[in-house]
């Protein structure tokens, strides 16, 4: 960053940036950049701000969604790392399905039932990871005009998952599925209100000016809303409504007993209403039943109820024209009448809803479910299109290909791979559409590709690219080769990115990926001077050829120069190499010149006669040695001159004496090559050697005598 930028109201002034600058993480994904200015910037910008400036600058980088991002959940209401940990938390529900269809079934159990649980399973575990709850304390004292109470925070990919989960996986609420889509309307209406005009959006508006209402009978809007959410089953709301009707007021029970009777009347009738459904929740109205024959007699009577209600002779009596003829309009809704639905309820599937609860309870299909959504769509076309009704269409008209468009189109790449486990359990048209092979991909299938598109998005981000292999796997053709591709372009600066790529080679035993990856690292790290690392990975990888190459290049820096200093720089080297290498001579004789070197430093630091010993076995094995290479002999003489010249005795015998000068008289031989290489030394380095040795040959032979 070169400049730093200050937005005023009116324009854009750039200053140069000063050289403290802090970065830190703020609430939610914003980057916080604090800049701190120097003195004369600050008197700089004091001026231009007419005084008085001073101090840092702090600027709240807001980051957005990227495009991938975007691919990965479509388009819509999940934050960016909600969607990250929805794509991490359906990891394991994906494996494990896949474990569980690939494992051996027991001949006990029925393939189809058992893969049938599997999926289910599956299905709720995903729909478990995508609630959002955003769930506040509920208060103690409840305002009772509070109509709207909504704790939860809906999305559009659960909304359309659970439409997935109801029609494709839970086989065992079919029978109930009427009243599925009413609780799943009731949850996802206000979804809908962006594109269309909704109940729960007339709801929402007449919430606002609740409150300010004196008379709320009076008002047209309070029967219409009441009939609208009568309409789409909401019967909690409606009652709660009636019961803000003026009658239940205590200064107005005598004089509108009548008109109280009737609105009490209606609410009972609402509240008593029979469901064919499984179970009710806790706050919902209505009496469960889950046998049809009960239900159908419960269904007789209560309508018997309403009509024996509205043939009243108590309407006579009610004196409120619009108590009166909102009562009965309630009343018409429940008996099915066409036009009230028609009139109450705002788009095609609220209609539809309509329809299942008050004319055709027993509808059971796809096919007579999709003709009467086709009739409610005429009856009440969109005048927009939307992504969950797209799907709701494609689901009932049984066209796969339309369900896995939308999917795709509106909800990314992670709902298509998730919902073509759901679809393929429960359709064989799916199954072979999904499964068929297409030459023009390669020879893969759609179920694959959509994986693979999947995992590529998964790789495009540095947070996600660990979960792709899960799905690459996945893919019997083009998976491994892919897996392959995205291990090897991952970066090798970072020791736990290294880990985790070596940790996913291992699971999926890419054996080969995994020592080319440590090959490529150690090369890596060592160009970058992290020599003992590279040196790390490179044994890791096994890699003799590379191995054998730096310790060549090793053993001629060591040869150059040989003294106290160049040795220590390579120590440490000479000590992770080992002595495993093959190049010519190895890397043995380092590692006894480290031996020699050691003992030499304790005789120079003043030890005793045996450390001056054992360093002389020392160089008599080095010299002995054919390890030790040509060049080396003179440094390592030259080193041990102190020892070659011991002032108490002689540390040399006789046959060890002779033994060096027959290496200094080859070394002086081998001095006439062009090719040999002359060490670092002193000039004189060779008479003073040659000298010590005499002299100390001679002390040896007279101690002999």
């Amino acid at each position: 960053m070169e400049s730093e930028m200050r937005r005023d109201a009116n324009a854009m002034e750039v200053y140069p940036i000063s050289n403290r600058l802090s970065i830190s993480w703020a609430r939610g994904n914003t980057l916080r950049v604090s800049i701190f200015q120097q003195q004369q910037q600050q008197h700089h910008l004091a001026v231009a701000d007419g005084g008085g400036g001073g101090g840092g600058k702090v600027v709240e980088l807001k980051i957005g969604c990227s495009a991938d991002d975007e691919l990965l959940l479509g388009e819509g209401d999940i934050t960016l790392s909600h969607s990250r940990r929805i794509a991490y938390a359906s990891v394991s529900p994906f494996a494990l399905l896949l474990s569980r269809r690939n494992s051996p079934i027991p001949l006990s159990s029925s393939p189809y039932h058992l893969h049938s649980d599997y999926v289910m399973e599956f299905s709720n575990d995903i729909n478990a990871l995508l609630h959002t709850s955003t769930s506040t304390p509920t208060p103690l004292i409840q305002h009772p005009k509070d109509i709207l109470i909504n704790n939860n925070n809906p999305t559009s990919l659960k909304a359309a998952w659970e439409l997935l989960h109801m029609f494709y996986a839970d086989n065992l609420s079919q029978p109930w599925l009427p009243e599925r889509l009413v609780d799943w309307l009731a949850d996802y209406d206000s979804l809908l209100s962006n594109t269309h005009p909704t109940v729960h959006a007339k709801l929402v508006n007449f919430q606002k000016h609740l409150v300010n209402l004196q008379v709320i009978e009076d008002d047209p809007e309070y029967w219409e809303v009441m009939s609208s959410a009568l309409a789409v089953g909401w019967l909690d709301i409606v009652v709660k409504l009636l019961r803000l009707h003026g009658s239940y007021q205590l200064n107005e029970l005598s004089n509108r007993e009548t008109e109280n009777g009737l609105v009490e009347a209606v609410a009972v009738l609402i509240s008593k209403m029979p469901r064919l459904r499984q179970d009710l929740d806790g706050q919902k109205l209505g009496e469960c039943y889950k046998a049809k024959p009960d239900f159908i007699q419960a269904w007789e009577k209560w309508r018997s109820q309403i009509t024996k209600l509205d043939c009243s002779a108590y309407w006579v009596q009610c004196g409120h024209r619009q108590t009166r003829d909102g009562l009965r309009s309630l009343l018409q809704v429940m008996l099915g009448n066409t036009n009230s639905l028609s009139t109450s309820t705002c788009n095609w599937i609220e209609l539809f809803i309509a329809h299942f609860l008050y004319i055709r309870p027993f509808t059971i299909g796809l096919e007579n479910m999709y003709s009467l959504a086709q009739k409610c769509i005429q009856l009440k076309p969109a005048s927009s299109q939307q992504k969950l009704l797209e799907l709701i269409i494609g689901i009932l008209a049984e066209n796969n290909e339309v369900v896995l468009a939308t999917c795709s189109k509106e909800f990314g790449p992670w709902m298509v791979v998730h919902a073509i486990e759901l679809l393929t359990a429960s359709s064989d048209e799916a199954e072979d559409l999904l499964h068929e092979e297409h030459h023009n991909l390669g020879g893969i299938n759609m179920e694959e590709l959509h994986r693979l598109i999947y995992a590529q998005v998964l790789s495009s981000h540095a947070l996600t690219w660990q979960i792709a292999p899960i799905y690459l796997t996945a893919c019997m053709k083009q998976g491994m080769g892919l897996l392959d591709i995205l291990l090897y372009k991952q970066p090798f600066e970072h020791n736990q990115l290294l880990l985790k790529n070596l940790e996913i080679c291992r699971l999926y035993e890419l054996d080969t990926v995994s020592a080319d990856i440590m090959k490529r690292a150690g090369v890596y790290h060592w160009k970058h001077g992290r020599k003992g690392c590279g040196v790390f990975w490179l044994q890791q990888a096994r890699d003799e050829v590379r191995l054998n190459r730096i310790a060549q290049q090793l053993f001629d820096s060591v040869g150059k120069s040989i003294s106290d200093e160049s040795f220590k720089q390579w120590e440490g080297l000479i000590e992770l190499l080992g002595s495993e290498s093959k190049t010519a001579g190895g890397l043995e004789f380092l590692h006894k010149y480290r031996d020699f070197k050691k003992s030499l430093q304790q005789v120079q630091h003043g030890k005793t006669v045996d450390a001056a010993k054992q360093a002389v076995e020392s160089l008599i094995s080095l010299m002995k040695n054919s390890s030790t290479p040509q060049r080396f002999w003179l440094p390592l003489l030259h080193d041990s001159l102190k020892l070659l010249s011991w002032q108490e005795k002689p540390l040399l015998n006789v046959s060890q004496s002779n033994l060096l000068l027959n290496k200094l008289q080859e070394l002086s031989m081998a001095r006439l090559r062009p090719d040999f290489i002359e060490a670092d030394l002193p000039p004189q380095a060779l008479s003073s050697v040659r000298q010590a040795l005499a002299i100390n040959l001679g002390r040896a032979i007279l101690e002999e005598q």
